[in-house]
């Protein structure tokens, strides 16, 4: 370590003298300060306080006497060292406050007001517009739809950027309290319904008139016809739209209920339009009720009109029935008119047509141009070409969107739109490149554009800050990737022309987040752990420049809460503990309390409940399973959810089963990387992202390393679009609520359940429990996620075998359950304690049969959106006196079932969760439990 650092400062020294011999540098003689810049090569050296400080001293020695009074900045691509150190805030403060006394004092555009609290340090009523780089497009010249963008490695960039943005960066951004808002559809869902007064008739559309009556609002409104929809059709001006006086008692209001036929249950997103008009109300009331849930927004209807307006994404029943719909209503805190058009639930499938013909995609995956036109953006905006080059339409309608809906507002005073107050904009996108020797990260870049209109925004500040904002993307990337996995690169900061970042009137980058070309990016880019870290790097950068410009202290959300457990203290009352996790990077990032949403029966999760502790008790209701997440919160926002925890009371029954979830993998595909060939296996591994994607576009084909910088096809990386406008179900951290509803149908015990962390760390004492559920879905130590993973940890191994050791009952279940144990203390452990031995994997046969206790029944083997396969499940066969319980369709051993004197165990190979229906989970589990307890 001592040799590297020595080595390193020498190295910096000797390019600071190189620097000054032949670099330009700058002498302010006004500020009296000398910038030297080390180069691009010293951005990769890893920085600390004491490094700064001995390069600083070092290149002050090679500067003329005359300026050795001077301040020395010491940079790297134009970015003081001070600023790489982990932690360090070191900033110009002329460059802070750049809005000066410009700030936006109304209310939210959408505001969730049933969120336990508001992030009063995040980015409350900050506005900001994203995007996640291309979509597919129509080319006028070939008369096709296509990718912008090649197939590499898995996917396009058309696809890849999405799986950061949409997953994380723009939750992240909302639980600090922004409206963000995208020229894209953002829902990954294929179905949509829209409720409407032009097409209305109850009980889908259903007015109610209170004290006021609903009334028709001048001008036009939103309505829609089947079909598909020609260039130049806005259903924003095809219809009608409703108004009423507003209200403020609730015994007078006047409300209008928009309740769809849902053909099947799932998540959608919801969208609501209105009209502003004279007197129209900052506070306009919407109320999302969810399988019996109800969650209230405030709209403000004085902007952003004659669009989709997105409240959030909400899990409806199949059906058509009150406690799934939206419901609009005049109770207001001001005087007023409140107007109401169309809702929309649901992303859909892309429904313009260019050259005869629609893209046959999701809407989500299409280009901005036609969500432009969809969202009811003036055909100017979305087609500046008249219709004749979408291509360049789509790159250009995303800041003139932007624009549109910005203009007006204290951000955009000088151009007319729709008085949204956006304040920032960001591209996404993810440029080509490679490094030829196949190691090398190509890395991040960062784009702003300052020389347009004289320097200067529509606002009057100048575009110096978008160069801002660019420089702290930058340097945050750097940071805070090299901390989490020991090294990123950073390639350049450049001020050049581009659409993206000279066409908002806002500060605004384009963040080209890693090379798709580039084999050693995408080893980490398809990591979910990385998308994670890097969104979270983008997110705090904003937080911190935004808050920064208006003179304001930014907090940073904090991490989610882990080793989440439940514990029964006594008739049906039970204890949910967990504990905080602190960022390293970030000190204010620290917890002050947590909110706890719970789910009961078949109702949906609830807004939640602020906890100011680490624990909170709870009476449950006989014979009804609760469901819980628990989220961290500070002043900066809120983190992500924690895994699901399940809870179950029987009065009458006098044992429990303790419910253990050991599924926490995310992680690439399959990776091939040898002396001749690179990629990503989705046939040997999948992987397993978080929750639902729609990243991939199909198979690898090429792994030629010889073939490395071919874009198209004979090109290292080049694969199959057979998965292109496909969802692909991941982890959705979830799984111990469909464990103990089957327990819980036997009617024969209590069940809880906890993280496979408490048992490991001792916070749970499973020899307290007559049965353990072990769940391990497709954990296991691929040998290249980010993060490490295993199915059974030598910890837990130790529990399992003390727990056996008291005559404990076993339930265990997960896709590599015998493969994922190599070793030989390993592989005893499978023999002594599971009876079993690893004699493969279930593979070459795609079938979803599997035969067992008297029934057959199918699982998830395939890539599908409604949950994740098991693509290639363990044969394991019993070692005596155990026994084969279930047969696979080809008559290999799927189970192993043991029942000794001293205890008894029942292994799967492949994870229960996987079958697909619940009553067939349900007689399984029956079964199962009456093995185990000789019923």
């Amino acid at each position: 370590m001592l040799i590297r650092r020595i080595t390193l400062i020498l190295s910096l020294c000797l390019c600071a003298i190189v620097a000054w011999a032949q670099y330009p540098y700058k002498v302010n003689e006004r500020a009296r300060t000398v910038t030297v810049d080390l180069g691009s090569d010293a951005m990769l050296d890893d920085y600390d306080a004491k490094l700064v400080r001995k390069t600083y001293k070092q290149v002050r020695k090679t500067i003329p006497h005359e300026y050795r009074n001077y301040t020395l900045i010491v940079t790297t691509c134009g970015v003081a060292i001070d600023d790489l150190v982990p932690g360090s805030r070191s900033r110009d403060v002329n460059k802070s406050h750049l809005w000066g006394d410009i700030e936006y004092k109304g209310e939210p555009w959408v505001q969730n007001i049933s969120r336990p609290q508001q992030p009063s340090n995040g980015l409350f009523n900050r506005h900001l517009s994203l995007w996640a780089s291309h979509g597919i497009y129509f080319d006028k010249t070939k008369l096709i739809w296509k990718w912008q963008r090649p197939y590499l490695f898995g996917t396009t960039e058309d696809l890849f950027t999405q799986t950061i943005v949409v997953p994380y960066l723009m939750p992240m951004l909302e639980n600090a309290g922004a409206v963000v808002w995208s020229p894209r559809e953002r829902d990954w869902q294929r179905a949509e319904y829209i409720v409407d007064n032009d097409k209305g008739f109850a009980p889908q559309y259903n007015e109610h008139n209170g004290q006021n009556e609903w009334v028709a609002t001048p001008g036009k409104g939103f309505s829609f016809h089947t079909g598909t929809y020609r260039d130049g059709e806005n259903p924003f001006i095809a219809g009608t739209a409703r108004m009423t006086i507003a209200t403020k008692k609730d015994k007078h209001a006047s409300t209008v209920s928009y309740q769809p036929d849902f053909k099947e249950a799932g998540r959608y997103a919801v969208y609501v339009s209105y009209k502003t008009v004279e007197g129209s109300i900052p506070d306009a009331e919407y109320t999302v009720c969810h399988q019996g849930q109800r969650t209230v927004f405030h709209v403000n209807q004085t902007m952003g009109a004659g669009t989709w307006v997105y409240l959030g994404q909400f899990y409806f029943d199949k059906g058509c029935n009150e406690f799934n719909r939206v419901i609009v209503s005049n109770v207001s805190r001001h005087k007023g008119i409140v107007t109401t058009d169309a809702v929309r639930f649901g992303g859909g499938m892309g429904n313009i047509v260019r050259g005869g013909s629609v893209s046959g995609m999701p809407r989500c995956l299409e280009g901005a141009r036609y969500y432009g036109q969809w969202a009811g953006a003036p055909r100017n905006i979305y087609s500046l070409r008249d219709g004749k080059d979408d291509y360049n339409d789509d790159i250009n309608v995303r800041p003139f969107m932007t624009n549109w809906l910005g203009g007006g507002s204290v951000y955009m005073p000088t151009i007319e739109g729709e008085r949204v107050p956006f304040e920032l904009s960001l591209a996404v996108h993810s440029d080509a490149g490679f490094s030829r020797n196949g190691r090398d990260l190509t890395g991040t870049l960062s784009i702003c554009t300052t020389n347009h209109n004289d320097g200067r925004l529509s606002s009057g500040i100048s575009r110096m800050a978008s160069k801002e904002f660019a420089n702290e993307l930058f340097i945050g990337v750097k940071r805070d990737l090299t901390s989490a996995f020991g090294k990123w690169v950073v390639r350049d900061i450049w001020d050049k022309n581009y659409s993206e970042t000279r066409n908002p009137e806002v500060p605004s980058s384009i963040l080209e987040i890693l090379s798709h070309q580039n084999f050693a990016d995408m080893l980490y880019g398809q990591d979910p752990n990385f998308k994670f870290t890097l969104a979270r790097s983008i997110y705090k950068t904003i937080v911190r420049f935004v808050n920064d410009q208006h003179g304001r202290t930014a907090v940073i959300e904090p991490l989610a809460p882990t080793n989440p457990r439940i514990e029964f203290t006594g008739n049906g009352r039970i204890r949910l503990s967990w504990d905080a996790v602190n960022d390293p990077q970030e000190p204010t990032a620290r917890p002050t309390s947590f909110n706890v949403y719970t789910a009961i029966g078949v109702g949906g999760f609830d807004n939640g409940r602020n906890v100011k502790g680490n624990s909170m008790e709870m009476q449950l209701e006989a014979n009804t399973q609760y469901d819980f997440r628990i989220t961290a919160v500070n002043k900066g926002g809120e983190s992500f959810p924690s895994e699901t925890l399940s809870a179950y009371y029987n009065p009458n029954a006098k044992q429990t089963v303790l419910v253990v979830n050991g599924f926490h993998r995310l992680s690439a595909p399959a990776v091939i990387n040898t002396g001749t060939q690179q990629g990503f296996n989705l046939d040997a591994d999948p992987g397993v992202t978080y929750g639902l994607t729609a990243g991939w576009s199909g198979r690898q084909t090429c792994f030629d390393k010889s073939k490395m910088g071919i874009e198209g096809p004979g090109g290292l990386g080049y694969g199959g679009n057979e998965l292109s406008g496909h969802f692909v179900a991941g982890n959705d951290f979830n799984y111990t609520i469909p464990h103990v509803d089957a327990i819980a149908a036997a009617g024969l015990f209590n069940v809880v359940s906890c993280s496979v962390e408490a048992v490991e760390k001792d916070n749970i004492n499973m020899n307290k429990y007559a049965i353990v559920d072990l769940l391990l879905g497709l954990e296991k130590n691929d040998g290249h996620s980010l993060k490490p993973y295993k199915s059974f940890s030598p910890a837990l191994q130790e529990k399992i075998k003390a727990y056996t050791q008291q005559h404990g009952n076993l339930i265990v279940s997960g896709s590599y359950v015998g493969s994922d144990m190599k070793s030989a203390s390993e592989q005893r452990f499978l023999s002594e304690v599971l009876k079993l031995t690893h004699a493969g994997s279930y593979v070459n046969d795609k079938s979803e049969q599997i035969s067992g206790l008297g029934i057959s029944f199918n699982i998830w083997r395939t890539l599908n959106e409604k949950h994740y396969a098991a693509t290639a499940p363990d044969i394991i066969e019993a070692v005596e006196p155990a026994f084969s319980a279930m047969t696979y369709a080809n008559g290999n051993s799927a189970c192993v079932a043991y029942n000794g004197t001293d205890y008894r165990c029942f292994t799967i190979g492949f994870p229960f969760e996987c079958i697909k229906e619940q009553q067939r989970r349900r007689d399984i589990m029956r079964g199962i439990l009456q093995f185990l307890t000789n019923q």
